[in-house]
């Protein structure tokens, strides 16, 4: 395609306008090709070209791009629709694009300040296939225009042209310095177009860009009366933007004369829209009063001449300002029709997208039926376990589906708008006391908060918000059905139990809400957590649970491999994060943390953004956790729950490379804790990675060799089977610290399998480069062996089996006949891969088990009911609580080297050094963690042993009885007055502390420098594990006399 060189002159400082010094030698080449089809009447051509090139107000851009050729083929169209339009009342409709190597070009009819719900919708087909995948490799840059003159003098609609380019960047691969300089990362069309004024403009919100993770939103009047919108933000951190951000300046009944993307090579997208109030359409007048009211314009004239109050102008733009950060995070909802049509504002639009998602993990879907029956059966039989598990799986499966939520939800939009109402009253509107607003005080509230001009604001000042007991009363009134009703109420719980939320921040990157868990049904989740929050982003939503105030645990990441994998993820999420946090508490009993955890669904087509979910979700969870306050960008937040919290967050399935950013940015945002914010950092930043030290493995391997001790076996001649493949941190350091004979290994890419045994050196080869097993050397399989990728289909193994499906083989192998060995070592998979409806395969027709000891180092690979069934039938098992601990106890130890040191003796022994080497005290202290990861694991091995000889209880119930002992017992210690024994105190620290840590700095430094509260919690952890696993889960009465008249007597000894 060819260009002809445009003419440029300043605009008022802004981008210099498009002028083309060839257009009358365009323009008479396009009426000789008129005059020569023949297609407009010969009296009517030159009249029909003077409107399109003079008129009708197209940029010269448009000239300078299209052939003559193209634009006689416009103007026919154009003079076609409109004598179509003359037949067909108001109604017109005019599209052209064109795609090429390098961009496109799209044009079509439009109405100033009206979002277009028909016909192609060509800005969010912008936005697939051009903005979205835009990175700096290859990006686009877009330029559009609305003509100034009307498509016919009968109608109000204009033309809107779009001109999309790829960039061609001055350098592409910015380094150092050149990241901030606008004039070597712009494209080279931007700069021959800009002027000084916007490139200073756009190089500050850039700067601002690339130290915030959120959008960087200004605005600016111009001389001509339009103001100029700037939003800057990072590629490929929101979708389908460009469009929303249309969708939301017609809400406001405004228009863009023109607009801009510009995309720069240090990964940032600004776009900038030039907004003004749609002259002839319906738009908001708002008065002294703050009420509004619809006019039309009169105006007649074919040239579009807005003109409004600029006050009025004002107005808008800083609700779109403050709306277009809401819209950011979620740009498009199923709620969208409504929210184009004006029959839902943007906040009601997005609020109802939270509401629909909580509803979809919240809905109460068992009923009162269910609970009767689980009070009926008993909880020990498996045949009654199994059909209550059935029940309860198809229950929540079918009752009520997301598609039946969406469709009631949308079907009372008018509630939609009550419930947002009473949503916003309570976190937007000021109040000294941060409750929920008065009625007599709403009008008086919003004015002062110059709120009128958004509607739903409007409704909060015309119509006061209803209270919790008028909206169940109206509820019930307006739902055909109880469905109806009971999807409208989980709303309003929604809304109760809110405490705090950044929904009305004025910049953020996901939404966040902390929840009180008081709603959650006791009869699905037994155990109350202590806090929970809710995170919805544009590529996720995520949750985290925690059961103590100061807990511990990871941040998983949840990929779907397909539709029907993402529909099963995004029904369970919930409950698999309750089960895993429920399960890091019990595992935590060693530590003075409790347990917690997080987990980030990646949405159907966002798989390949693990790390902007997670950037989102931990910027979104810090707004709720700091209360700190900066105008424009951070304001302070309702806060019903009271009080200040601190999370802990440490490494998991798919974030464990994300640990140094999330204490970085906790860093940079201000928050005190940093330092202690994530566990299993990068050795640069003082943290002892899992997998290099193998912590977890450390711990699930002692039960490994205690049931070897106890039974009297030989390592190397027992078999093992292993789920989880040397490219990850569990099973790669099973694979090297383990001497046995592993017939299987199932990973993300597959199968491996050979009766005789793996070749362990190649087994070896590959946990030592962490690779799948597709790397594995099949000629180092046996004559039995195989290798199922999952990508195979219709494969016959040796034994004459044929396998149609790789993946379909792979996800149930651990169910196939094949899998049979002495120990089961789960070390990755899904949870609940094994529960009471497939436990079954596990066992032989003459009713033995394949295999005779598991040891559960994945988390809830086995549901309890399958675990006990298991147990019954002989298997020796010890559950995830128990074996898979050892992380945890690295990461607390880590963080108390951090609380111990300052920040110079944490960088000078804690930190690689400039040179690459690691302090000799950073080895050091790392082998004392591993002892004590080890000596944890053997103590709680011996005793769960001992207690199933002495009881005959199933080892998995002791587990758990053996956690809920420790807990309840250090929870009680606590309130003793053992701690202000000076001499019994110094005694347990030295005791319970690190070695090392001892010896570099001693007992009273430590106890100076870490806070008493973790400190009493060390003190507490101790005694009672040590207790506990020494006397068993049910101790006589002066067991615990005689265990601490030792520590006493040893105590006045050294004293």
């Amino acid at each position: 395609m060819t260009v002809a060189d445009p003419v440029s002159i300043a605009n008022n400082g802004d981008y210099t306008d498009n002028v083309y010094s060839g257009k009358q030698e365009h323009r008479d080449q396009v009426c000789t090709i008129l005059e020569k089809e023949g297609q407009i009447p010969m009296s009517l051509i030159d009249s029909e070209v003077e409107w399109f090139y003079d008129v009708l107000g197209l940029d010269d851009m448009y000239f300078m791009i299209e052939t003559p050729a193209t634009v006689a083929d416009h103007i026919v169209s154009l003079y076609g629709a409109q004598l179509t339009s003359m037949n067909k009342s108001n109604h017109v409709n005019i599209t052209f694009e064109s795609r090429h190597s390098s961009g496109a070009i799209f044009i079509h009819n439009s109405i100033p300040g009206v979002s277009k719900t028909d016909g192609p919708h060509y800005e969010q087909m912008i936005d697939a296939e051009y903005l979205n995948v835009s990175v700096p490799q290859k990006a686009y840059r877009v330029e559009s225009y609305r003509s100034r003159g009307k498509v016919s003098k009968r109608l109000d609609a204009s033309l809107r042209t779009y001109f999309v380019n790829a960039c061609d960047f001055v350098n592409p691969d910015p380094q150092g310095d050149a990241v901030f300089d606008i004039n070597q990362t712009s494209d080279r069309t931007f700069l021959a177009k800009a002027t000084p004024i916007v490139l200073d403009l756009y190089s500050s919100v850039i700067n601002k860009v690339l130290n915030r993770t959120g959008p960087v939103i200004v605005s600016n009047e111009l001389p001509s009366g339009e103001h100029r919108l700037v939003i800057g933000f990072r590629q490929r951190s929101t979708q389908g933007y460009f469009a929303a951000l249309s969708d939301l300046y017609h809400y406001y009944q405004m228009f863009s004369s023109r607009k801009y993307v510009e995309q720069f090579s240090n990964g940032v997208t600004i776009i900038s829209l030039y907004l003004d109030l749609a002259k002839h359409a319906k738009r908001l007048v708002t008065g002294s009063s703050g009420n509004t009211s619809n006019t039309t314009s009169t105006n007649a004239s074919p040239v579009l001449t807005p003109a409004s109050p600029a006050a009025a102008i004002e107005d808008c733009v800083k609700q779109i300002m403050k709306e277009a950060s809401l819209l950011f995070c979620i740009p498009n909802t199923p709620f969208q029709t409504q929210f184009k049509t004006g029959e839902l504002s943007v906040q009601e639009t997005v609020y109802a997208y939270a509401g629909w998602i909580f509803a979809q993990h919240f809905l109460n879907r068992l009923g009162s039926e269910y609970a009767t029956l689980a009070e009926i059966l008993d909880p020990n039989d498996a045949t009654d376990i199994e059909v209550l598990a059935k029940l309860k799986k198809r229950l929540r499966q079918e009752t009520f589906t997301r598609e039946l939520i969406l469709g009631i939800l949308l079907r009372h939009c008018e509630l939609i708008k009550d419930l947002y109402a009473h949503f916003a009253s309570t976190h937007y509107i000021p109040s000294e006391s941060y409750g929920i607003v008065s009625k007599s005080a709403v009008g008086q509230l919003v004015a002062e908060n110059n709120l009128h001009v958004s509607l739903s604001m409007t409704r909060l000042h015309d119509n006061a918000p209803l209270t919790k007991d008028e909206l169940l009363v109206k509820i019930t009134r307006t739902a055909t059905n109880d469905h109806d009703a009971m999807v409208m109420r989980a709303l309003l719980d929604f809304n109760e139990h809110i405490l705090k939320t950044n929904f009305f921040q004025p910049t953020k990157v996901a939404l966040s809400f902390r929840m009180d868990p008081g709603f959650l049904p006791a009869i699905e989740y037994p155990a109350k957590p202590y806090g929970m929050f809710l995170v919805i982003g544009n590529e996720f939503r995520g949750f985290h649970v925690r059961f103590q105030d100061v807990a511990r645990g990871g941040i998983r990441i949840v990929r779907s491999r397909n539709a029907e994998a993402y529909s099963i993820n995004q029904r369970t999420l919930f409950d698999e994060n309750y089960s895993l946090a429920s399960t890091q508490h019990r595992k935590n009993k060693d530590i003075p943390e409790g347990g917690s955890k997080g987990t980030i669904l990646l949405n159907a087509d966002a798989q390949d953004k693990p790390f902007v979910a997670f950037e989102k979700y931990v910027d979104a969870v810090l707004d709720l956790l700091l209360t700190g306050e900066s105008p424009g960008i951070k304001n302070r937040l309702v806060d019903r729950l009271g009080r200040n919290e601190i999370l802990f967050f440490g490494p998991d399935e798919g974030t464990a490379g994300y640990m140094d950013w999330a204490s970085q940015h906790a860093r940079k945002r201000g928050a005190p804790f940093w330092k202690a914010f994530t566990t299993g950092k990068s050795q640069e930043l003082g943290g002892i990675p899992h997998d290099i030290y193998g912590m977890t493995t450390r711990s699930v391997h002692q039960y490994v060799l205690g049931i070897i001790r106890q039974l009297e076996l030989n390592e190397s001649e027992c078999t093992k089977f292993q789920t989880g493949g040397p490219d990850g941190d569990l099973g790669s350091n099973e694979i090297k610290i383990s001497s046995d004979r592993t017939t299987a290994v199932v990973d993300g890419s597959g199968v491996l399998y050979d009766p005789q045994g793996i070749n362990r050196t190649e087994l070896l080869r590959l946990a030592n480069a962490r690779q799948m097993i597709q790397h594995f050397d099949a000629s180092k399989l046996g004559s039995q062996g195989f290798r199922i990728l999952v990508d195979d289909f219709q494969v016959t193994l040796p034994d004459g089996t044929l396998v149609q499906d790789g993946l379909s083989f792979r996800n149930t192998f651990h169910l196939n006949r094949l899998a049979a060995a002495d120990f089961f070592v789960p070390c990755g998979g899904r949870p609940e891969s094994i529960d009471i409806n497939n436990v079954g395969t596990l066992f032989e027709e003459d009713g033995s088990t394949r295999f005779k000891y598991v040891v559960e180092g994945a988390n809830l690979f086995f549901t309890q009911d399958a675990r006990l069934r298991l147990e019954k039938a002989g298997v020796h098992l010890f559950k995830d609580a128990s074996a898979n601990k050892g992380g945890v106890t690295s990461s607390s130890l880590e963080v108390l080297a951090a609380l111990s040191f300052t920040d110079e003796e944490f960088s000078r022994l804690m930190c690689r050094q400039e040179d690459g080497t690691l302090p000799t005290f950073y080895q050091e202290y790392v082998s004392d963690v591993q002892k004590a990861i080890e000596a944890n694991a053997a103590r709680e091995f011996e005793c769960l042993w001992n207690e199933s000889k002495r009881t005959a209880k199933p080892k998995s119930v002791l587990s758990d009885d053996l956690s809920v002992a420790i807990v309840e017992l250090r929870k009680n210690l606590e309130s003793t007055n053992l701690w202000d024994n000076e001499s019994l105190r110094r005694l347990i620290m030295l005791e319970a502390l690190p070695a090392r840590l001892l010896k570099e700095i001693g007992l009273d430094t430590i106890l100076e420098r870490v806070p008493l509260n973790y400190l009493k919690a060390i003190f507490g952890a101790y005694l009672a594990s040590h207790f506990v696993y020494e006397y068993g889960t049910d101790p006589g009465q002066f067991a615990f006399f005689e265990f601490m008249s030792k520590y006493y007597a040893k105590a006045k000894t050294d004293n």
